[in-house]
């Protein structure tokens, strides 16, 4: 995490003189500083951005978010707040609906949406894949449940983007293990697919769980496998994953893999891929 100072404390305390201030340092927002070169994440960007309001705004969305370990956040949005004063630099956004009491906790003394509450935002205020995107993460790392986010949902049935909500929270799945496996079941699904189990666990003969298969249909032993750069590229991953097909596939199980480059330019393919082997494996539609 970033070296962040308030000015004023700092140089009240001697710990940074006015001119290792202007040398040393460079101003994030009003006050508040970190030495220059400091490349930002979006937790360093969420904690300036509360120490700006004087320590005493909630941190929503992405910035509640990162404060939670959610992973694959931008780290050059802006931070979101709420409950401060509504004027606000470049590089925080100020939401000014209202928060509910109970949808505030603590963390690390800082206050900040809940997980159900964060997820309720993010699903509204950002487009519909990426929404998708930023409330599987808060599943995963929160383990926060739809069902809790959907209540949020009905005490506030005239919230802005409330349908968009309602259509993440429809396909949302805390088991998608990266941006590009939720965009990959994204696109089974508008294709016509049954919805996928993810995180399928494949357990060996004394019930234990020694493998995982992305996302698939286990009462038809077809599963899909997302293939990151490095399982092409590092020949130790590459021979690990050869290894782990063929344990599948001793298993009875039919397996599609999809790399990046499937998945931004030939979805035409991986639908027809995963369309053969459910068919083969007798799915009838």
């Amino acid at each position: 995490m970033a070296q962040l100072i308030m000015a004023d404390e700092a140089l009240a305390a001697g710990t940074v003189t006015r001119r290792e201030l202007v040398r040393r340092f460079v101003k994030v927002h009003r006050n508040v500083y970190t030495p220059r070169g400091t490349e930002l994440t979006a937790m360093d960007r969420a904690i300036a951005a509360w120490m700006w309001s004087g320590r005493t705004a909630t941190l929503a969305g992405i910035s509640a978010a990162a404060l939670f370990g959610v992973r694959w956040l931008p780290d050059d949005s802006p931070a979101e707040l709420v409950r401060t004063q509504p004027r606000s630099p470049s590089g925080i956004v100020v939401h000014s609906g209202a928060v509910d009491d109970d949808d505030v906790c603590q963390v690390r003394g800082i206050n900040c949406t809940t997980p159900a509450r964060t997820a309720y935002d993010l699903g509204r205020y950002n487009p519909f894949t990426v929404g998708v995107i930023r409330v599987d993460s808060v599943l995963a790392a929160t383990g926060v449940a739809v069902d809790e986010i959907a209540e949020i949902a009905r005490r506030n049935p005239g919230a802005r983007n409330i349908r968009r909500l309602r259509r993440v929270l429809a396909v949302a799945d805390g088991g998608a293990e990266s941006p590009q496996e939720t965009r990959l079941r994204l696109l089974l699904v508008r294709a016509g697919f049954p919805r996928p189990v993810t995180q399928i666990p494949i357990r060996n003969a004394y019930g234990r769980v020694v493998r995982r298969i992305d996302l698939g249909w286990p009462q038809w032993k077809v599963g899909i496998e997302y293939d990151g750069a490095q399982h092409w590229t590092d020949p130790a991953q590459h021979a690990g994953d050869i290894d782990r097909l063929e344990f599948f596939a001793d298993l009875g199980w039919r397996m599609v893999r999809v790399s990046a480059n499937h998945l931004k330019f030939n979805h035409e393919g991986i639908i027809r891929r995963a369309w053969t082997a459910l068919t083969d494996a007798g799915f009838a539609c």
